[in-house]
């Protein structure tokens, strides 16, 4: 059956459109063509087959699954979507390119409130429930972004380690290292992974060690069909779409945001004592500057020798 590219939407929106009715292997293959469209157009059907998980004969059946004669022809179809597809500095020349600076801002601001409503529309309360209790009852808590998540998971440990003090940021350059960060993660432990696309491996291979290891597993990330959902139960989304240079992290920030609201009301007790704690250093130390800078007794200081490298 022949497929326009008009009657496509393109090719990838008809494969969303069809996930639902399609087998878990099946659903495999949809996942992992949306995300790695520009691989999977140049793959043979035994050679998808192995980088998804599933055997070849399953391959074909979905070409045909999602109304194609054979594979050829599905492939053909994907090979026309990725010609076709408009890479991120052609799609914000399309977005912006003739538009003034004031545009630009109030088109961006409002394009991140859609994001936020988008997010608040679809929001699962049963999820984010689980997220909130699985979190408080976790010996140990494991974050984990990488790349343009870095923030969202440095921002989230942050303060849950001021909440809980258990928290292990994993931040690293190769997968071995996020191996050896989280080595000894076990049933007790929670790993929350934050991805958004283009999803990274590194942080779905440390889901699924973590799985392994029968950890609890928490996802932050952009839709049910993120590869992040094979390995976690408990799924937390938010939108993110990209069509400038950087994604915007607005809304995943936000739901963020939201779950340590909801955690520190749950450790009222726990969050105002350790905050406590907190401010006294801060001003003990003078971490943060005031109108009045109390400055450094140096009569004490000189109590203490000093040496060539440094107080005795």
């Amino acid at each position: 059956m022949e497929r326009s590219m008009e009657n496509k939407k393109g090719l990838i929106a008809h494969l969303n459109e069809d996930f639902p009715r399609l087998s878990k292997g099946q659903k495999a293959l949809v996942r992992f063509i949306t995300e790695n469209t520009d691989e999977a157009a140049f793959l043979t059907a035994a050679k998808l087959g192995k980088r998804v998980g599933v055997s070849e004969s399953t391959v074909v059946r979905f070409a045909s699954a999602v109304g194609f004669d054979g594979f050829p022809e599905f492939q053909d179809a994907l090979s026309d979507v990725v010609r076709h597809k408009l890479n991120r500095i052609d799609r914000m020349g399309e977005a912006y390119g003739n538009s003034s600076d004031s545009e630009i801002i109030n088109s961006v601001l409002q394009s991140d409130i859609d994001r936020i409503s988008d997010t608040m529309s679809k929001v699962d309360t049963r999820a984010f429930e689980m997220a909130v209790d699985t979190i408080i009852n976790a010996e140990n808590i494991y974050v984990i972004g990488i790349r343009g998540c870095a923030p969202l998971a440095g921002f989230l440990s942050f303060y849950l380690n001021v909440m809980f003090g258990k928290v292990h940021l994993v931040s690293t350059n190769s997968l071995t290292e996020v191996f050896e960060q989280i080595i000894r993660i076990n049933e007790n432990d929670v790993l929350i992974g934050i991805d958004f696309p283009r999803y990274s491996m590194r942080t779905i291979k440390a889901l699924e060690f973590a799985n392994s290891r029968n950890a609890h597993l928490i996802s932050i990330t952009d839709s049910n069909r993120s590869p992040m959902t094979l390995y976690s139960s408990c799924n937390l989304l938010a939108k993110s779409d990209n069509i400038s240079l950087v994604d915007s992290l607005v809304a995943p920030l936000s739901l963020i945001n939201a779950l340590v609201v909801e955690l520190s009301m749950k450790k009222t007790d726990e969050v105002v004592e350790h905050m406590k704690l907190l401010e006294d250093t801060w001003e003990e130390y003078q971490v943060y500057n005031s109108d009045e800078i109390n400055f450094i007794d140096e009569n004490k200081i000189r109590e203490y020798p000093v040496t060539k490298y440094g107080k005795s």
